[in-house]
């Protein structure tokens, strides 16, 4: 990925604009512009903040001493439009996987073949607990 001047705006003519937070020392490793880009993306891919972090390689409790730092406020407000937007995502999958339902496929000892279908309880309980919980910006709960 390109390294883009990080005054300018990231995720540009998007919802999810922001301002890169300025790195308070180069270290190999740590929030570059890049990796806030990449961790905003996750965040509204998936909803859950560890799994984002996770998924840029960087730790839970970065991104939240990342959001705290001084000038972080653009980023902070990208932040809580991408986790909405994720927690929507999330919610509507369950909401398919519980309309639709979910087959299964299994192999059997001896080449038999079993399969089942039927609603995916497990993702439907777990959004409609999400969805009646207010949604915090400082916690991660998904």
């Amino acid at each position: 990925m390109e390294h883009p001047d990080s005054s300018a705006p990231l995720l540009a003519g998007t919802c999810l604009a922001f301002t890169p937070v300025s790195a308070q020392r180069r270290r190999a490793g740590g929030w570059t512009p890049e990796i806030q880009l990449c961790f905003i993306r996750a965040l509204e891919a998936m909803g859950s903040v560890g799994r984002a972090a996770k998924a840029v390689g960087m730790g839970r409790r970065s991104a939240y001493r990342l959001r705290e730092r001084p000038g972080a406020e653009d980023f902070a407000a990208a932040w809580d439009r991408a986790l909405s937007m994720g927690r929507m995502r999330q919610f509507d999958y369950a909401m398919d996987r519980a309309l639709n339902g979910v087959t299964t496929v299994r192999i059997l000892r001896g080449g038999a073949i079993g399969v089942t279908g039927g609603p995916d309880m497990d993702i439907v309980r777990a959004s409609l607990r999400e969805d009646a919980a207010p949604l915090k910006a400082t916690k991660d709960t998904f």
